[in-house]
Parts: structure tokens; sequence; C-alpha cells
């Protein structure tokens, strides 16, 4: 074997499906765009679960405020994508002089179907986590007939259920919901009206992940640690590829932990944008260079 037979250059290879999905990219433009109008722009919590594309937005003015009451007269109010109940919604209507509404189109849908049957009298369940924004504010729209429950093992704890509605946060898994809802159906004597609003990117992401996590030796997950699909992108990479890290900088990344690996994968969480990937894919190239055996 000739020398240069020995070295060996280390791939990165990006999933098929990652990063911004479309809520997040919406978001960004829509608060983009009334920056560009000259709009003193405030968003109600951080506007995507990605500290450094916020700390970007902060340069050109995005503050962050965490109650309505924050807001003033002459600015601009963001609803972020997860959106937010409907009493929230009004105290900033009240308060602000304009208000860019970026929820998610899916997360609208979701919060549409859960006061549609509230206003029936029926039950809906959120399968989700209860702190999340998203499922707040959905819960918000049905407050007397919503309970959320994280998975089946919860399921015990409801009341005989009225004819209930089964929807979910959009970015759990698909087998985390459809086992919830059937062991729902055990808590009535009705119909249970079954419908699967888990968007179609976060589906399409983890789908993704899968498929190239069995085929690497290590494996990265760029996101936020407080970001739901991000964490949910971790798990099912760790289920192919044990080496699987999320990271939300390049510096978290430890060359250790690439020596001896051919391919690394990378993957991206919903609210990571496309600069901060193609950096972190350059930096895992240079460190594959210095690895080269």
């Amino acid at each position: 074997m000739a020398v240069a037979d020995r070295y060996i250059k280390m791939q990165v290879l990006l999933a098929d499906e990652y990063g911004f999905c479309f809520g997040v990219e919406r978001a960004v433009e829509m608060v983009e765009k009334a920056l560009d109008g000259g709009d003193t722009v405030r968003s109600l919590g951080p506007l995507i679960h990605n500290e450094q594309e916020m700390q970007r937005l902060g340069q050109y003015g995005v503050t962050t405020i965490t109650e309505p009451v924050q807001i003033k007269r002459g600015e601009t109010a963001v609803i972020r994508a997860h959106g937010v109940t409907p009493d929230v919604q009004r105290e900033l209507e009240e308060k602000a002089t304009k208000v860019v509404d970026a929820t998610c189109p899916f997360v609208t849908r979701v919060q549409k179907l859960a006061a549609r049957a509230a206003g029936e009298d029926r039950h809906v369940i959120i399968v989700g986590s209860p702190d999340h924004p998203e499922m707040i504010g959905v819960k918000g729209y049905a407050p007397d007939h919503a309970f959320i429950i994280r998975d089946e093992t919860e399921v015990a704890g409801l009341p005989r259920l009225r004819k209930p509605l089964v929807v979910s946060q959009t970015t759990i898994k698909a087998k985390t919901f459809f086992d919830t809802a059937e062991a729902i159906k055990t808590k009535t004597d009705d119909e249970v009206q079954i419908v699967n609003t888990i968007c179609s990117a976060t589906k399409d992401r983890q789908e993704a992940a899968r498929a190239l996590a069995g085929m690497v030796d290590a494996f990265y997950i760029i996101g936020g640690r407080h970001s739901s699909n991000s964490v949910k992108l971790l798990t099912v990479c760790k289920e192919q590829c044990e080496k699987s890290f999320l990271i939300e900088i390049e510096d978290e990344i430890n060359p250790n932990d690439l020596m001896g690996a051919e391919r690394v994968g990378v993957t991206a969480g919903a609210s990571t944008p496309e600069w901060l990937i193609q950096k972190i894919v350059a930096h895992l190239e240079n460190i594959g260079k210095s690895l080269e055996w």
C-alpha cells in the first residue's frame, strides 16, 4: 500500500431535511420586515429557541419581553411561532401600536380545532409537554375543556371523557401520539376523534436523521437545549448512533469524539439558522483534516 493510501478524509454528511421549518422561517422574515419598516420590535418570549439567532436579531434592535404589560405604545409586539392564548393576544393588541402575529399556521390549526371542540362542549386532549409555550397557548382556546398529557402513562389520571378530540403538540414523536390516542379510548364510551397535528417538517427531519444516523460513526444535532424538536432529534439519532451529540455552537465539539470516524452526520433543529449550520459543518471539516490517518 502506498503511503498516501493510508490517509482517509473524514466525510461530513448533512441529513436530507434539517434546519428552519416553515413556521420559524416565516416568523424571522416577519420580524425582519417589521425592522425594515423602522418598527421598534419586541418579541413576547424568545422568537425562536436559538440563542445565536436571537443575538443576531438583537443586533438589529429586537428585544424580548416576558409579559404583555412590558409593551408600550409606539412599539411592535411579536407573537412568536408557538402562539399565545386569546387573552394574551388581546392584551398585546390593547397595549402595542402594532401586533405581528407570527404564530405558525400548523399551530393555528390546533388552536382552531381546540376552540371548535370546546364550543361543542367536548373534551380536548392535547398530547405534549404541559410547560411548552405552544401547549399553554392551545389550552387557552379551550380552557375549561382541555387536558394536556405527556404520553399514554398519564391517561389513567384523566376523568371520563365526553366526545373527546385528541390532538398533539406539533413537535412530538408520532409513536407517542398514536399510542396515547389509542389509550384514551378506554376513558370514554363515545367516539374518539383523533387528529394528527404533528408538523410534517418534524416528521421529515426525524426520518431523515434516523436514516443518516445508521450510516455514520458520529452524529451532531445542532439546536438549543430548550428546543423540544432538537431534543427529540437527539433521541432519534441515539437509537441508531450511540455517539450522537446535541450542540449549540462549534466550541462544544470535542475532537476526541471523532477519532477514527470516517463519516459524521449533521442535522439541525427547526430553530437553527442556515448560517450557523454551515459554520459548524466547516468546523467539522477542519477537524477532519487534522485527524486524517
